[in-house]
């Protein structure tokens, strides 16, 4: 029975591809026929049109890609600076994962180096780590190889090769977005200005000046690519080999964008959620969303097991809800349509799937043995209010930027591109058909094989009911984390800019107006090269002057101090020596010197962030003696202190690194709204810079400039007064 229901699903394939295929053409010939055009016109038409569009597309990419670089050696002088001075531009976890790529680079061979890397016990003391399934060093296995493989070496330097990777993927990711747009609008105008939006606001749509290396910018891009195949994938009336381009294509983003970034599952999840409520509203093929969901379970599959087994893919919520949605729809697929228990399943479908996958997850949870994310569910619990702590690294999460709600200046910015007045434009328009045709399914009148124009319901096309609730779902997200955004304005870029360029949008909305003084087609198409046109105009005027000025600005980024650090450890330090301080210090110094370190700035592992907030307590009120044995338990030779972190001046008190550790350690006490500091020590980076006893007899100051002070850590220890 079994064979013969898959071999049923494969014939209806058959048949849905060999009817579009017919039917298609043969509407276009009518069509043509009626405006006198002969079908050799149209293909010529057609093919120019393609033609055009994927040259705008790639051109597009290709621009952005060489704005970034530009941009990039404007602000860092990065040609005219000596190799110690281009690493210290990495920042935190961006040295280390850029320090990893020298390390490939430096191995005897390909396969030693990913062996060295995987029996990791060079980077942080006293701890072994396999480092590629830590910090999912994909990205950088791929790069070494490439740099090797294309014999790069006598051609460009390894640091311009890695950064020209990571700025090309963003041109790959603005192509994607350009082309989502103009598969949805049918118009490569609105691609165009998809990528003018995003550039506009830079600042809310990628992190990339900020963090090269960063994990979702190798990711993001392939994500982009895997939106735009399942936009066409999801189109009606699609031929059969574009839908199996667009099939492909869909598998193979997918799961690369899985290897590139440890938190690719939950942003698909948020996708499959998306899928699901499409499917549920009867809105797509139910075979095609479920080819979908089959996609996510290969990659899972294959993930786990290339990703070293990683129990956090078994356990995670897109597993339990496409298995879920896989039990709940074989359930109703073997009832009979005519049962009143199949249409009671179907009532209960919603109900069932989230049960099943709540179920699953938990019984995950409890038999299969899982630490990475758990740090997680913490934070979204004192987030949400749900818990209060005084644990050093949830408030110290809960005080990054990054984490917080968005602030005014992130909407006044949308709002003077235009680009938010426009998205919510879009969006209702969109919801309200959306929402009609829900009505109508309810009803039971069934979806039109083909949309026409003038019949006005944009809501009835699956690929842009899927984008609303996509681009909902990711707001929502947006709305209560900052960093959010970069995974939402992208696609409020594009659906905003396809919304504005598609006359059925207008042509919709027209619908409702119940407009007659005019031919509402005519002015459809009118607007929908109108309105883009003018937003186009008015965005060049403001902002093409101040992206220039950008680019033609010369800006100086110049740290001697750090610089001096490094110089200093390279020649004075002993190669054994390990190196203790703040996680982001300890990153560069891991890059630009190879020294071992206590810690590292990752937070991914309870371990690891336990070894930070030890190590953060040089900045604390606490005695010699303990600071003494917190070094010396994890083997630490030199401690470095920063005298940003000991003197800082936080805009937001109690967001500073001393004011996190003394709630933590109880030395401060809150009385009727005030806070009281009491304490028998005074703080270590302040007392140990006083040179007396009993500090000098576990510490020997060896390095200062004006912003670091480094200690040689006594071993032996001189108890004088």
């Amino acid at each position: 029975k079994m064979s013969s229901g898959a071999a049923d699903l494969r014939q209806r394939k058959k048949q849905n591809c060999t009817e579009s295929d017919k039917v298609a053409p043969e509407e276009r010939n009518k069509e043509n026929s009626k405006l006198g055009r002969s079908p050799k016109y149209m293909l010529i038409q057609r093919f120019a049109k393609l033609f055009f569009g994927c040259l705008a597309a790639v051109t597009s990419g290709m621009m952005y890609a060489v704005y970034l670089s530009t941009y990039h050696e404007r602000k860092f002088w990065f040609s005219s600076r000596q190799e110690l001075e281009r690493e210290i531009t990495f920042q935190g976890d961006s040295a280390i994962y850029y320090s990893f790529y020298k390390e490939l680079l430096k191995a005897p061979s390909f396969e030693r180096g990913v062996y060295e890397l995987t029996h990791n016990n060079k980077t942080i003391s006293l701890k072994t780590i396999n480092a590629v399934q830590q910090m999912t060093l994909y990205p950088e296995l791929i790069a070494s190889v490439l740099y090797q493989a294309s014999g790069s070496e006598e051609v460009i330097e390894p640091v311009y090769f890695y950064i020209g990777i990571v700025f090309g993927l963003q041109g790959i990711y603005v192509t994607a977005l350009f082309v989502t747009s103009w598969v949805m609008s049918g118009t490569w105008l609105a691609g165009m200005l998809t990528v003018a939006w995003f550039i506009i606001n830079r600042t809310d749509t990628t992190r990339i000046d900020y963090s090269i290396p960063s994990r979702e910018n190798w990711a993001l891009p392939y994500f982009a690519c895997q939106v735009a195949a399942l936009t066409g994938y999801l189109k009606k009336n699609l031929n059969c080999s574009a839908e199996k381009f667009c099939y492909l294509l869909v598998n193979a983003s997918t799961y690369t964008f899985m290897m590139m970034w440890e938190y690719s599952h939950y942003l698909l999840f948020v996708q499959a959620v998306s899928l699901f409520l499409l499917d549920s509203f009867a809105l797509a093929q139910t075979e095609k969303v479920h080819e979908v969901y089959r996609i996510y379970l290969f990659s899972l599959i294959v993930g786990y097991l290339l990703q070293f087994e990683n129990s956090a893919l078994l356990v995670s919520p897109l597993l339990s809800l496409v298995v879920a949605l896989m039990l709940s729809k074989s359930l109703q697929m073997n009832m009979k349509k005519s049962t009143f228990v199949s249409r009671l399943l179907k009532i209960m479908y919603i109900y069932l799937v989230l049960t099943v996958a709540v179920t699953l997850n938990f019984l995950l949870k409890m038999f299969i043995p899982h630490k990475e994310n758990e740090h997680l569910l913490k934070f979204i619990e004192v987030k949400l209010g749900l818990n209060t702590t005084k644990n050093f690294t949830m408030n110290w999460l809960l005080c990054q930027e990054s984490l917080q709600a968005p602030s005014q200046d992130f909407f006044l910015r949308l709002t003077q591109s235009s680009l938010l007045p426009f998205y919510i434009l879009v969006l209702i328009i969109c919801l309200f058909s959306v929402t009609q045709v829900i009505f109508r399914r309810i009803c039971g009148e069934p979806l039109k094989e083909t949309v026409k124009l003038e019949d006005g319901r944009i809501g009835e096309r699956p690929e842009i009911v899927y984008h609303v609730i996509h681009t909902i779902l990711l707001g929502c997200l947006a709305m209560c984390l900052e960093g959010m955004k970069y995974l939402w304005t992208p696609y409020v870029c594009m659906l905003a800019a396809f919304g504005v360029c598609s006359p059925e949008l207008w042509m919709t909305l027209f619908k409702w107006l119940r407009l007659k003084a005019v031919h509402p087609i005519l002015l459809a198409l009118i607007l929908s090269m109108a309105v883009p046109t003018i937003i186009g105009f008015s965005l060049w005027k403001e902002f093409f002057p101040r992206i220039m000025t950008e680019l033609t600005e010369l800006q100086e980024f110049y740290d001697p101090d750090t610089v001096e650090l490094m110089t200093w450890i390279k020649r004075q330090a002993p190669v054994a020596a390990v190196f203790a301080g703040s996680p982001q210090l300890m990153g560069v110094i891991k890059l630009c010197t190879g020294w071992t370190v206590s810690s590292l700035p990752l937070y991914n592992d309870d371990d690891l962030l336990k070894r930070n907030e030890n190590i953060y307590q040089i900045y604390s009120k606490r005695s010699a003696e303990d600071i003494y044995k917190i070094l010396t338990s994890y083997k630490a030779n030199f401690l470095v202190i920063e005298d940003s972190i000991c003197n800082e001046v936080g805009p937001v008190r109690g967001c500073r690194v001393k004011d996190l550790l003394d709630i933590a350690n109880g030395h401060v006490v809150c009385e009727e709204g005030d806070n009281y500091a009491y304490s028998k020590y005074g703080r270590f980076c302040h007392e140990i810079k006083m040179n007396y006893s009993p500090y000098v007899n576990y510490f020997t100051r060896v390095y200062w400039n004006r912003s670091y002070f480094v200690y040689r850590i006594n071993t032996v220890i001189s108890f004088q007064s």
